[in-house]
């Protein structure tokens, strides 16, 4: 009998239903492996071949993080289709519950599933071992998938805030310089010394840490004359420093000693030994917030200090207590003093003021030092201690980049450092570049940030520090891929997360989550 002829019509041949006309969507947040948006993909269309299905359009998310929708523009542009009417398609295969979303309420991975299916819009799962039917199997497991994928990033944060607690608590440095009277230590992982590091040197194996060490003898004796002297005596930090000074001795960066240079030996607890942290958080792309005093992670004795603790805690009290008495019209009105006697003003001018709150203190009174400014009409021109901050910017780059080093080896990445360049491989898969912005008030007392990009390199990732309102310490971080930058120079404000595609983080989970062994992340 002839093959026509089995046709259930004889003398036509025979015809296959119609396939079913599908979009894909893939996002990578890392580039392992698995999740590697061709290896989705390749899965995707394998299990589209066995089901009858035609992918006629592909969506696709490089290098984003899943906690939230915002900078996902393919899932956003896939949603917006759907919603208005502009696809040709009926089903979207999404290789599984984890790459739709890591979301930290599954009820909004789940709402953004329900749009699609409310348009008749069916989502399919691929590599899960259940079917997307819509049954109370189904549905129970899908939660639960959900909650799972959340709870991985959850978990992940947690490890990496633990294991930067353990680093503060060992003593082991963060980044900046040591500062008089102490020095940094370089050891191994068995805590043995390997010899101090000259102010700019970093350590060359990855295994080794940084501790502080009391510095040479007359150093550490001149800190504690200067504690002794503020409690005993009553001299204030201007008195200090003209005493210092007098007697030829240069602070740490070789320079004369100031008001504020002194006033920050006074009040910072490395000088007893202490590790303080965590003071601020910004964990899963949550609000930035400032943590309560009992939410620090504080060491103490996690190093030897050099001043006595209770001589040390005087200090803080006196200090405390001689700026909480000002009410605000007594602060603003020595404020206005100081700029009839001056004829300007700037942070490092009231700084260096005896019997007047620090700039910092003005600016947590006020929300701002412009905002204090404003008050006693004052209107300030360029400041030049941008001269200074850059100083101190170059000098904490490397050590920033230490910082991040160490942050990678706690979750097990294999990190390359190029000497010349300062540019990080890590896993030999991405390059990661490090940039400081510092800090800038505009007239109206908001901050801004300037970014210049390394287009030289072209690195992967770039690593953003924005740094504080002081350009002391990094107030936050940005990680921008590469495939996301639309320009070699953007302009950052104080919140960003709907308009530029980066990812804000406070300690880099999501950048430790990317370099993450693959073990790590299969466990979830």
């Amino acid at each position: 009998m002839s093959e026509w002829q089995t046709s259930s019509n004889p003398g036509k041949p025979d015809e296959s239903p119609p396939l079913k006309r599908a979009a894909e969507y893939v996002r990578m947040s890392t580039d392992h492996q698995k999740y590697s948006t061709e290896n989705q993909s390749a899965a995707i269309r394998d299990y589209a071949a066995q089901n009858g299905i035609e992918i006629v359009q592909t969506y696709t998310d490089q290098g984003k993080s899943g906690l939230n929708i915002q900078g996902r523009d393919a899932l956003q542009q896939l949603i917006n289709d759907v919603e208005n009417g502009l696809t040709d398609f009926d089903v979207i295969l999404v290789y599984d519950v984890s790459r739709w979303g890591r979301f930290q309420d599954a009820d909004e991975s789940a709402y953004y599933e329900y749009i699609c299916r409310r348009a008749g819009k069916e989502v399919q799962y691929c590599a899960e071992q259940f079917t997307n039917d819509g049954s109370p199997v189904a549905t129970i497991v899908k939660g639960v998938k959900r909650a799972m994928a959340g709870e991985y990033s959850r978990e992940l944060s947690v490890k990496v805030f633990s294991g930067q607690c353990r680093l503060i608590e060992h003593g082991f440095r963060q980044g900046g310089p040591a500062g008089f009277g102490l020095r940094r230590m370089r050891v191994n992982q068995h805590g043995e010394q390997l010899g101090t590091l000259d102010p700019g040197e970093q350590k060359n194996l990855q295994t080794d840490r940084v501790i502080l060490v009391p510095g040479p003898e007359e150093e550490v004796e001149t800190v504690r004359w200067m504690y002794r002297t503020f409690v005993e005596d009553g001299k204030a930090e201007q008195e200090i420093a003209d005493i210092l000074n007098g007697h030829g001795i240069l602070s740490d960066f070789n320079r004369p000693w100031t008001r504020g240079t002194v006033h920050q030996i006074l009040i910072n607890p490395k000088y007893i030994g202490d590790n303080v942290w965590n003071r601020v958080s910004f964990k899963l792309k949550k609000k930035r917030i400032r943590n309560h005093s009992d939410m620090w992670i504080r060491a103490k004795g996690a190093f030897k200090g050099i001043v006595e603790r209770n001589l040390f805690e005087t200090v803080q009290t006196i200090i405390a207590n001689r700026s909480r008495r000002l009410t605000n019209q007594e602060m603003l009105s020595g404020l206005k003093e100081l700029y009839e006697t001056h004829g300007q003003l700037s942070g490092l001018i009231i700084d260096e003021t005896e019997n007047l709150p620090s700039s910092s203190s003005y600016g947590h009174r006020f929300g701002s030092l412009l905002r204090a400014y404003q008050l006693i009409g004052y209107t300030p021109r360029r400041d030049y201690r941008y001269i200074e901050i850059n100083r101190n910017l170059r000098r904490l780059h490397p050590e920033i980049i230490e910082e991040i080093i160490t942050g990678l080896n706690i979750v097990g990445a294999a990190v390359f450092r190029e000497e010349d360049t300062d540019l990080l491989v890590v896993n030999n898969e991405f390059s990661l570049a490090t940039v400081i912005a510092r800090c800038k008030e505009t007239p109206t007392g908001a901050l801004r940030w300037r970014l210049r990009f390394d287009t030289g390199h072209n690195p992967d990732i770039t690593v953003a520090v924005r740094m504080d309102p002081l350009n002391k310490q990094p107030f936050d971080f940005y990680l921008f891929p590469r495939i996301d930058r639309t320009a070699d120079k953007i302009r950052l404000t104080e919140e960003n997360e709907l308009s530029f595609d980066a990812y804000r983080v406070e300690t880099l989970d999501l950048l430790y989550e990317l370099a993450a062994p693959v073990r790590i992340r299969e466990a979830a």
